[in-house]
């Protein structure tokens, strides 16, 4: 009997009265989530120890994880090639001008297809749809005579001008995640303003614009990389002057060797190497530290606004 009644212990034990309260169930959970976790996280401690290692170290096939001699030569290469502070001003600029301005365009378009009965409101939902399908490079061409034309390239209004008519960057889909979560919310937060003799502008901004937060969050994390990390537009619109990091990031190797004309040569250089992680550290940086302090409300947001429906 003793022994049975220490076996049935042991049993609850590792088994638990539930499948996640065992000990046996939440090694193999923290084992997988290990696992998940060296998977993300392997390509930045990859990049965090190549730009810490010399140049001998790099040469060296037996040095991978751990440099032998720590040196900050690198990041210092990096900071003055990329010339990080004019880089960082003015990306940005064009990212948190962009997304605020996104955030308010499309909450405000989001809220009109989800709430007001306006005409042909399926026909446009449709339409937005289709702007979201339309890859980028078919109406790159036109883009860049709509502005070469109006004088506005080399400069933010590239980027801004679009968002303003809520066709910035992914805005089809912003527009789409506040109409979800717009249609969401129950009639009745509307109709004692509505009984007041309350306007469409009002009710939007004292009542639905407060409540969508959690959205507004979303959307802007959502757009503030996307827009710190886009290349293509740039590459077309931004020749010259105002370049973000994507930009110069490209720009680097001419920066440090200008003798290696090959494009090959450049790439299978193993000396620049160590400058080029560190420079591409300095860019993911500011955005990876925005997301650690707001992970949790970004979390709590995308439970909120019905993305995963």
């Amino acid at each position: 009997m003793l022994w049975r009644r220490e076996s049935q212990r042991l049993k609850a034990l590792l088994m638990g009265r539930n499948l996640s309260d065992g000990l046996l169930a939440k090694l193999i959970i923290y084992v997988l989530l290990s696992i998940v976790a060296y998977l993300y996280l392997q390509p930045l401690l990859y990049m965090i120890t190549t730009m810490l290692k010399t140049v001998s170290d790099l040469l060296d096939p037996s040095v991978k994880w751990i440099p032998r001699v720590v040196t900050w030569e690198n990041l210092t290469k990096a900071y003055e090639g990329l010339r990080y502070p004019e880089a960082l001003r003015n990306t940005a600029v064009i990212a948190l001008t962009c997304s605020l301005v996104q955030v308010l365009v499309c909450s405000m378009t989001g809220y009109a297809l989800a709430r007001l009965a306006i005409p042909f409101k399926g026909l446009i939902t449709a339409l937005v749809l289709l702007t979201f399908l339309i890859p980028p490079q078919v109406i790159i061409i036109p883009l860049y005579v709509i502005f070469s034309k109006l004088g506005l390239l080399n400069s933010l209004f590239v980027f801004l001008v679009p968002a303003i008519f809520g066709q910035g960057l992914k805005g089809a889909l912003f527009i789409l995640i506040f109409r979800q979560f717009f249609k969401s919310q129950p009639p009745s937060l509307e109709e004692a303003a509505k009984l007041d003799g309350a306007s469409v502008a009002r009710l939007y901004f004292r009542i639905m614009l407060p409540l969508a937060q959690s959205a507004c969050l979303v959307v802007f994390l959502f757009s503030f990389i996307w827009y710190w990390n886009m290349y293509y537009e740039p590459s077309m619109f931004l020749a010259k002057g105002f370049t973000p990091l994507s930009i110069r990031l490209d720009n680097l190797e001419e920066v440090l060797n200008p003798s290696l004309l090959s494009s090959q040569e450049s790439v299978n250089n193993p000396v620049t190497e160590g400058t080029k992680m560190a420079a591409a550290f300095l860019i993911i940086f500011p955005p990876m530290l925005i997301f650690m302090f707001l992970q949790r409300w970004f979390i709590t947001g995308i439970e909120r606004t019905g993305i995963v429906e």
